[in-house]
This record gives C-alpha cells, structure tokens and sequence, in this order.
C-alpha cells in the first residue's frame, strides 16, 4: 500500500517539460519619407524553427508548485512629427529565456537603424547608403535593409525572425516572419515580421510588412500601419505630408506547450488562456504580462 501510494505522489510532483515561442515587442518606424521600417521583435522557440535560421531552442524542464516568471514585451510608440527615428521594442520573457525587443527603423538624416531581435530599416540619404540594424544578439531575428542614396534615396524595410530587411534598391519591405506549430493551429501562424519603408518622396513606392503582419509603409495619401499585435512584428515607417506619423511595432508573445495532464495558473497581472488537450498536450498563450509567473499544477 505504501509502494503505491509513494507512486502516485512521485507522478503527482514529477517534473515535466515545457515547449516554448518567446517573442519580443517590435520596433517602430521612423517618421516621415525616405525613412527606415521597424524591426521585429527576437522570436526563440523550441518547435519548427526559430529567429534567425539557427538550432532550435532547448526545452524547459519544469515542476508542479513552483511560480515562473513571464513578462510580455510592448511594440515601439509610432514616431510622430517630422523625421523622427523610431523607437526600440521591449523584451519578453519566460524563465531564463529572454528574446530581445526589435530595432527602431531611422529617419531621415537621423542614420540611427537600431540593432535588437531584428534590426531596423536603414534611411535614405543623398550620397550615402548607411547600413540597416544588427540582428544582435545573434539567433533571434535578422538584420535590417540598407538605404539607397542618390536619386531617388530610399529606406530599407526592417528585419523579420525568417529574412532579412529588403534593401532600398530593391523596394523596401520587411523581412519574412516565421512559423510555427506550438499553438496547435493551423496553418501554422506567422510571427516577427518586419516593417515595410516609409514611401519615398519621389519615385517608388513605400514598403509592405514581412509575411503580411509586419506594418506597411505610409504613402502620400495613407498612414503607415503598425505591427500586427501579439506577433512581435515591426511597423511601417511614415508617409508624406499628413500622414507623416510612423506605425508602431506590434506587442510580443509567449506560447508555452507542456503535458495535458498538467494545468497552469496565472497569476496577477497575468493576461493568458490555455486550450483544451489536443494531442497529448495543452496551450498556453500570454498576451500581456508585466513581471507575472505563471505556475502548474
């Protein structure tokens, strides 16, 4: 009786292991034409693939009772007014595992493209092609596109989790996002996709988002659009006149799988569902969490 008894509490506390997507908060654009596109957010995960091309993450192994820290990092404010850089996304985390926030795209004369998960868009400039933003640290995302000088001068789209920023030259739109199947849906959704060029001011077009959640680039008649929101993905950099304000980067994400005989609680602060056992597995996806765990029972 004892033997069994001491079998079922052992399989009650066993540790278990957790499957993980951690996305960062994506880069906005710069303000204004001839600007860089935003950057996507580092994308680390242990299923499918993972930012940057590399070797898959490592799993977690995790306890029943003890509380795991998760925080979700917010997309970079639209740069508003007149050739303005964008602004840095912020990291997400879940355990020991961080994934870094994307890079600002530059403005105008601002030369600044801004390293992180994926690098931001470079601008354009007269005479000089400055190069877009370092995917940095390395195996998160990819690096930003470089901007064309001379006439016309055009900004280069921000780097995605899959494929680097488009150069100027060669039309500006934000690197590929990548996909995955931790969710358990399908099709696999896409995640970190870059942000698309403001437009040009001459001739050209402005830049499209990576793998349609990465924002577009503002035109002479529309705004820039923002990052698609909890994919970490990078906003478009800003239009002309009247639309001149640059998207915002998209919010990140953390998608967790674990075992179906296990259950997590969130707690405070915490925004977070989890699915129904589906293949031998539950879901969690977290959407919003300022310093918050999470814990399994």
């Amino acid at each position: 009786m004892l033997n069994i008894l001491s079998g079922i509490i052992s399989e009650a506390v066993a540790p278990f292991t957790v499957d993980y997507l951690v996305v960062a908060g994506g880069g906005s654009g710069g303000s204004s034409v001839i600007s860089g596109g935003g950057g996507a957010g580092g994308a680390r995960c242990t299923v499918d693939s993972t930012g940057g091309g590399g070797a898959l993450e490592t799993a977690f192994t995790l306890t029943v009772g003890t509380s795991y820290s998760v925080t979700i990092g917010g997309g970079g404010a639209a740069a508003v007014g007149s050739f303005i850089s964008g602004n840095q996304g912020a990291n997400s985390t879940f355990h020991t595992m961080t994934s870094t926030g994307g890079g600002k795209g530059a403005a105008y004369t601002k030369n600044d493209a801004g390293s992180g998960g994926s690098g931001g868009g470079a601008n354009g400039d007269d005479t000089v092609s400055y190069t877009g933003g370092a995917a940095s640290p390395s195996g998160q995302g990819r690096a930003g596109g470089n901007g064309q000088a001379g006439t016309p001068f055009r900004g280069g789209g921000g780097g995605g989790a899959g494929t680097v920023g488009v150069n100027g030259s060669s039309g500006g739109n934000g690197g590929n996002a990548i996909s995955t199947s931790i969710s358990g849906i399908s099709p696999s959704p896409n995640y970190a996709g870059g942000g698309g060029r403001g437009w040009t001011g001459q001739s050209g077009s402005s830049g499209t988002g990576g793998s349609g959640i990465g924002g577009n680039g503002g035109t002479a008649t529309a705004a820039a659009t923002a990052g698609t929101v909890n994919t970490g993905s990078g906003g478009g950099g800003g239009g002309d006149t009247g639309y001149t304000t640059s998207g915002a980067g998209g919010s990140g994400v953390v998608i967790l799988r674990y075992p179906a005989a296990r259950t997590i609680s969130f707690g405070g602060g915490v925004t977070g569902t989890e699915s129904a056992a589906s293949g031998g597995y539950k879901r969690a996806t977290i959407t919003a969490a300022t310093a918050g765990t999470v814990s399994w029972s």
